[in-house]
């Protein structure tokens, strides 16, 4: 790996060794620059100093940027008294100068994460291709297919809306949970990609209730009257189409019944997870005969200001067979394309048998 690649990858990192490393390159820059300034000020005059506080707001964190920006004032406003006779332009630009480093010495104290922003940006895109990653369906044996389509919010790249799935080994038992965690967008980002870790290191490792029941005490350990989600989880056994549906709070799923070309409502029915002790969790259980499907989603699909949930979903009844009838192929982001712009996170999940 090339010398540039390699600092670029540490200073990534945001480790205080490459931070010391990117401030000394910086206060070289500044040093070579006054030197420019202290033998010809027009080449280099105080406003061009204003790049060296913008690079170090971009590159350093707060600690280091400090040192830094003493630097740069000092190295800049000491050439332009060298210059000549304090004008009133320079008088301007000197003040300028020191109204910039401290609004810059300011957003940098307020970054939260202790990062500079584009290490603060680079994290969360990050964390959004982990949890995107951790809800991409296994490639399923052929006659079956599984197809996801997800809405923040807002527009925003970050959602509460998340699935976490698992195939066994023999490429039998299919394991999947659509969740939906309190909040929206990107206020919901990190409780979700937390509780994405947590059951994806539970999901096929335990029954389908007994992976909810653990779902339910690692929410409640977190202490906070925001942390409880919905969820539905699906145990499907792909040699036969045997299918267990366990739902904590969630809007009940659909199964495409292919004889009727309709979709039907399913039963099963339960408590929210983090809000009890002891969750009510009802669980339905059928066989998916070849052309049907099992269809999930979150409330954002169905609930709206105007609508109750009821007819929320005899509209994704009717959506859905209508998406279907152009084929399974897409259906779920045809499905989503129809839902009306609102304020809340919006998923649909549909696992198809192949006829």
């Amino acid at each position: 790996m090339s010398l540039p690649a390699t600092f670029v990858r540490e200073w990534r990192s945001g480790s205080w060794d490459s931070q010391r490393r990117v401030l000394v390159l910086l206060c070289v820059g500044v040093l070579l620059a006054g030197l420019v300034s202290w033998t010809d000020y027009q080449k280099l005059p105080a406003t061009t100093y204003f790049v060296w506080l913008l690079l170090g707001m971009l590159t350093l964190r707060f600690e280091a940027l400090l040192p830094l920006t003493g630097f740069v004032l000092v190295v800049g406003l000491g050439a332009m008294v060298r210059a000549g006779p304090l004008t009133s332009s320079r008088a301007a630009v000197a003040a300028t100068l020191l109204a910039s480093a401290a609004l810059i010495l300011y957003q940098s104290s307020r970054q939260r994460s202790g990062l500079p922003g584009p290490l603060s940006e680079a994290l969360l895109a990050e964390l959004k291709a982990r949890l995107q990653a951790q809800g991409t369906v296994p490639a399923l044996p052929a006659g079956w297919t599984a197809q996801s389509a997800m809405i923040a919010s807002h527009g925003a790249d970050y959602a509460g809306d998340f699935l976490v799935a698992a195939l066994s080994d023999d490429e039998r038992r299919l394991d999947m949970v659509l969740v939906d965690v309190c909040g929206k967008g990107v206020a919901a980002g990190p409780q979700a990609l937390h509780f994405a870790g947590a059951l994806d290191g539970l999901i096929g490792a335990l029954p389908p209730q007994e992976l909810m029941r653990a779902a339910n005490r690692f929410l409640l350990r977190q202490r906070s009257e925001e942390s409880f989600a919905t969820a539905v989880h699906v145990l499907v056994d792909l040699a036969d189409g045997c299918w267990t549906v366990t739902s904590a709070g969630h809007p009940p799923a659909l199964r495409y019944d292919a004889a009727a070309a309709t979709w039907r409502l399913d039963g099963a029915r339960g408590t929210a997870l983090g809000v009890v002790a002891e969750p009510e969790l009802v669980s339905s259980s059928g066989t998916l005969a070849p052309g049907e499907a099992l269809m999930f989603y979150t409330d954002g699909v169905v609930e709206s200001r105007d609508s109750d949930l009821d007819e929320g979903i005899g509209w994704l009844q009717r959506t859905a067979r209508e998406a279907v009838a152009r084929g399974f192929a897409g259906a779920a982001q045809r499905v989503l394309d129809q839902v009306s712009r609102g304020d809340d996170d919006r998923a649909v999940l549909i696992l198809h048998r192949a006829t």
